[in-house]
């Protein structure tokens, strides 16, 4: 079963040294002092979270964010030994995992502060915490009206720490925007008030992808990078600004050549009617893959460097493209869905505009039947 050529030829490559190029961009870009939490939430936006995680804990993180606990419990069974921030909701029950694994959670509700409380006291420790405040994304997080009776309650709880404040950008990839002024202007005075009230958070966090790109925030000692880690950009505001490497390539290969006459229906519905004689390609990619059924008869794939148009609906498992124009193509051909062939390349800019999307979706939508492959030369 490890011979290669036993499984499907469809996979999502991981390049692991783009990976890394594009962490100590950001590490540049977040400037001396300043600390590289890196977002891998969401299995690192579909790109593997263990391999990605495992990779950059070499290099010089200071902490990994998870989403949820389950995503930091497989991070630490995978051998990461970095702090991992949960940097969202504790839901009843988690504690134990919570504790067990060493995670950090992040605190926006006093029901689940006071139930970690009691749970850390019941097991002798002081669990350290970030506080999220809400500034203007009107998601999670404490009202900074709310700080005073917050802030009171909490340092009333002996089993937890404040190691961490923090909030999030609702604009940051429209930097001209005076949304982004405004916020952290209003988190400026939750950080006054937290410490005034005598905590001393060791992290002070505010920058995504987006505000790290563009702005300064000299009260803030770490950064929080998702998107750009994996070398797309949070908005084509930021097109060809910035020297970052795209990490994930999907490809496959033709698994069959059919020789089709002009007035032939393709695929369900017959969406695509030949409109002379046509060559199809069929590739073992469909929707259960995560190539997305709005690319039917838009999208487009690489075969020898060269773009061919998906023909008709993209089926479950299955799609066909067009390669008429395309000289001597043959089963077995590599075919690029996202990344480069031969100087030509397909973007998770490109494809996400395609279908009415953003880059993110793009990345996480690519199903666990796909294989991650890595390069790693640990």
């Amino acid at each position: 079963m490890n011979d290669p050529r036993a499984h499907r030829p469809t996979r999502v490559e991981i390049d692991l040294e783009a990976l890394k190029h594009n962490f100590y961009q950001a590490q540049r870009l977040a400037g001396p002092g300043q600390g590289v939490l890196a977002v891998v939430k969401a299995d690192a936006y579909g790109h593997g979270a263990a391999h990605v995680a495992m990779a950059l804990q070499g290099v010089g993180v200071e902490m990994f964010g998870v989403a949820i606990v389950e995503e930091g419990v497989a991070l630490r069974e995978a051998g990461v030994v970095c702090p991992i921030l949960v940097l969202g909701g504790l839901y009843p029950g988690q504690e134990e995992n919570l504790l067990r694994y060493g995670l950090v959670p992040t605190l926006f509700d006093m029901d689940v502060a006071r139930r970690l409380d009691s749970c850390a006291r019941a097991a002798g420790v002081v669990l350290p915490y970030h506080m999220k405040v809400d500034t203007g994304m009107s998601r999670v997080g404490f009202r900074p009206d709310d700080l005073p009776r917050v802030l009171e309650e909490l340092g009333a709880l002996s089993g937890l720490r404040m190691d961490g404040l923090f909030s999030h950008l609702a604009m940051a990839d429209e930097p001209e925007n005076t949304v982004n002024q405004k916020q952290l202007e209003i988190f400026r005075g939750c950080l006054d008030r937290v410490r005034q009230a005598g905590f001393a958070p060791r992290y002070v966090h505010l920058s995504n992808s987006a505000a790290l790109l563009t702005r300064e925030v000299p009260e803030c000692n770490l950064s929080r990078p998702g998107i750009l880690l994996y070398g797309a950009l949070p908005s084509p505001a930021f097109a060809g600004r910035f020297d970052l490497k795209p990490v994930m390539s999907f490809r496959t290969r033709i698994a069959q050549i059919r020789k089709v006459p002009e007035g032939t229906g393709v695929s369900y519905g017959h969406r695509f009617v030949a409109e002379r004689p046509t060559v199809l390609a069929v590739i073992p990619v469909g929707y259960a893959d995560g190539y997305s059924r709005q690319l039917s008869n838009v999208g487009e794939m690489l075969v020898r460097g060269q773009r061919a148009r998906v023909a008709g609906t993209v089926c479950m498992d299955w799609t066909m493209i067009d390669v008429t124009d395309i000289p001597d193509v043959a089963v077995g051909d590599e075919v690029t869905l996202l990344g480069c062939d031969n100087g030509q390349c397909i973007t998770a800019d490109e494809w996400a505009e395609r279908i009415g999307t953003i880059s993110y979706e793009v990345f996480c939508q690519f199903s666990k039947r796909v294989p991650r492959l890595t390069n790693d030369r640990r």
